[in-house]
């Protein structure tokens, strides 16, 4: 015989059972696993803005081919900066490469602050996906966009007669060094929209900063002809590390690899966990 049909629950208990649904809320899963895949995501969502406008691509060009066009090949002439016996020009290019990476990751917290005001960060809080997971995210698609740009860079430089190395192992390392350093810079842009809240106070505080740390740094000429007090600038600046290691592997030249890319992955780790922690504090 076949067994009785379950009675039907009674219309008191559904309504008990909904309002605990909506009172209860869902259990985030397990975090570490899924981190990097919610990363990966957050990253791609931020990439896919570049299908609806190029251009920002385009522009950014202009800079670093005026750089190796003008200043590279004018001071290549002269003859005034000691570059080891390496034309000038060459010496110039991991530095373009790494500011032209600066620039475009340095005034990433505008785009957060914009969010911010489309109500989109408040809704990204709400989910059960960690502070860190979106700030890392945020973080690398800046990285990966800089990377576009040093492409472009590489190839000006390469149409100019820059004796770059073409290994595939160094070029893999050059894009290592351009993600975590835009990384550090994305994050520092983020902190500090953290603190000002306002699009034009980070602005001025983007454009106040890039300055000192591009000329503070390597990227123009040897640390050995600065003075001494931008000497030590430059050893806390972690753009002389990145252009250190471009020069190491486009160039060939003396680096300290070990030393540079330990300090370029801490310095994007401090700034993940420092942007992630004022991550609240822009959603007010």
């Amino acid at each position: 015989m076949s067994e009785a049909p379950a009675a039907p629950r009674s219309a008191s208990a559904e309504r008990t059972a909904a309002a605990s649904l909506l009172l209860t809320p869902p259990q985030p899963r397990s975090g570490w696993r899924l981190l990097p895949a919610r990363v990966v995501a957050l990253c791609a969502v931020e990439l896919q803005k570049l299908r609806h406008d190029r251009t920002e691509l385009y522009t950014r060009a202009i800079q670093p081919a005026l750089w190796l066009l003008i200043f590279g090949q004018t001071f290549t002439r002269i003859r005034a900066i000691p570059t080891g016996g390496i034309p000038y020009i060459d010496y110039l290019a991991p530095g373009i490469i790494a500011q032209s990476a600066m620039f475009i990751a340095i005034f990433y917290g505008i785009q957060i602050i914009w969010e911010r005001d489309a109500g989109i960060l408040n809704k990204l809080l709400v989910t059960p996906t960690p502070r860190s997971a979106l700030i890392t995210g945020k973080a690398f698609a800046a990285g990966v966009k800089s990377l576009i740009q040093a492409v472009v860079v590489i190839v000006i430089a390469a149409l100019l007669g820059v004796s770059l190395t073409w290994n595939p192992l160094k070029l893999l390392g050059v894009g290592l060094a351009v993600v975590l350093a835009s990384a550090f810079f994305s994050c520092l842009s983020m902190s500090i929209a953290g603190i000002v809240l306002s699009r034009d106070r980070l602005m001025g505080i983007g454009q106040a900063i890039t300055m000192p740390l591009f000329f503070g740094s390597n990227a123009l000429y040897p640390v050995a002809i600065m003075p001494g007090w931008l000497q030590a600038v430059s050893k806390v600046n972690p753009l002389s590390y990145q252009v250190d290691a471009l020069r190491g592997l486009l160039l060939g030249t003396p680096a300290h690899l070990g030393l540079d890319f330990g300090v370029l992955a801490v310095a994007a780790a401090l700034g993940i966990t420092a942007a992630s922690s004022l991550l609240g504090r822009r959603a007010r």
